[in-house]
């Protein structure tokens, strides 16, 4: 069993926020594969199917962003989840927009949902997808991340779930090492 989470808040407030890019992410896997996202458990909502060939759920958390490592913590030990089959869609401020990395373990990078986790669980050898939404050029940091995307990312916005969401694809059906091998620093808005 693999165990896909997408982070953001809960709430109309904050749907559509780049800090909920994570959601976005995980409903469109869900989505592709047909997992209907309608259980409510684990502090969060969730759903279960196969994606990329593997028994995945699906979970949203509804802790809010912050608290994040509750939820998944609930999942973790009632599905049994090992390390390597947690993956964590993310938000990232020190990657431009339309740039992903998917990284197996490390820091929390300032995330405070990642650093929750972390805490959490006690550990941090999870795998994790980190999709850029660049640092604002000025203003403060935390209204550039709960804030809506501008229209020139809103239009660029499908091209780059798309490109995250078949990175989740090649994590679950081809493994970490090679969705890092062909995702790793690509931007998603550049055309081959």
């Amino acid at each position: 069993m693999k165990l896909l989470v997408g982070l953001g808040n809960p709430g109309d407030k904050y749907a559509g926020t780049r800090h909920n890019i994570g959601f976005m992410v995980a409903e469109k896997v869900a989505e592709q594969f047909r997992i209907s996202l309608k259980k409510k458990g684990f502090q969060g909502v969730y759903g279960v199917g196969r994606a990329a060939g593997e028994e995945t759920t699906v979970l949203l958390p509804q802790t809010f962003m912050n608290l994040s490592g509750a939820s998944v913590q609930s999942a973790c030990k009632s599905l049994g989840i090992s390390p390597g089959d947690l993956i964590v869609v993310h938000d990232d401020v020190d990657l431009p927009f339309g740039t992903i990395r998917i990284k197996p373990g490390g820091g929390h990078g300032g995330q405070n949902g990642i650093r929750n986790i972390c805490t959490v669980l006690g550990r941090n050898d999870f795998v994790r997808l980190k999709i850029g939404i660049g640092r604002p050029e000025q203003g403060e940091l935390t209204s550039h991340v709960l804030g809506r995307f501008s229209a020139t990312e809103r239009s660029q916005l499908p091209q780059v779930l798309d490109g995250a969401v078949e990175a989740v694809v090649a994590i679950l059906g081809e493994g970490v090492q090679f969705a890092m091998n062909g995702f790793n620093n690509k931007n998603l808005l550049e055309t081959n």
